[in-house]
């Protein structure tokens, strides 16, 4: 990873409040009296580990590695498939229209059934953290190379459950052949991490997806007050 790569993602994480960093010898980045758990090290240890990827061609046009963003020792993780064009812009998941959506999902229903959670208190990260070209279904080889670091984020922060949001995280992470209108308000496993799965934002963003909204929003209070209650 180039410095000033290094340097952004660190600004990103004391934006977040998070004060100490680690490298893998467990060298403190940031000096401060506050301890934190091992997460956060273990996170950017991984992304150090991603480095400049060439391992798919992924690679080959993209502008940012989409890494992962949120509270490194959340209890809910949520999963998408892949970054599109304002994602691997920014470098951060879930920052366009569907991102925004998604926002609100989140804290709408929150708000809504009593929880207080906000975005920045989960985790969102995807499948694979290169833009597909022209926002293209990643292909099987690219999910197996990018998704050991997928797990690698998932056993990280060792959530109580996982969202799955469109059909590729669901298959990816549950290796289930259905189709996701038949798997999603339902509960699967990864790694004995329950997982529930719903619709992505942007299917929802199609203006006559009125009935999956309304269950993307069913099923978002499930997994919500499975993991807050």
């Amino acid at each position: 990873m180039d410095a000033e790569t290094l340097r952004q993602y660190l600004e990103y994480y004391q934006d977040l409040g998070i004060k100490t960093l680690y490298r893998r010898a467990r060298e403190p980045l940031a000096a401060t009296t506050e301890p934190r758990p091992s997460g956060s090290g273990n996170l950017l240890q991984i992304l150090d580990d991603i480095g400049d990827c060439h391992r798919c061609r992924l690679h080959e046009q993209r502008k940012k590695i989409v890494f992962g963003v949120g509270n490194e020792q959340s209890r809910l993780v949520f999963v998408g498939e892949g970054p599109g064009a304002d994602e691997d812009a920014q470098g951060i998941p879930f920052v366009g229209r569907a991102g925004q959506l998604l926002t609100q999902m989140i804290e709408g229903t929150a708000k809504k059934e009593g929880i207080p959670l906000l975005r920045k208190d989960v985790y969102i990260c995807n499948v694979v953290k290169c833009r597909p070209p022209e926002n293209r279904t990643p292909q099987p080889d690219e999910m197996q190379v990018c998704g050991q670091f997928l797990s690698r984020q998932l056993l990280a922060i060792a959530p109580k459950a996982i969202c799955a949001l469109g059909a590729t995280a669901a298959k990816y992470l549950t290796k289930s052949t259905e189709g996701v209108t038949r798997m999603r308000g339902k509960w699967y496993k990864w790694n004995d991490i329950p997982v529930m799965v719903t619709y992505h934002p942007s299917y929802l963003l199609r203006a006559y997806n009125v009935v999956p909204k309304r269950e993307a929003w069913e099923d978002l209070k499930k997994v919500l007050h499975f993991v807050y209650d």
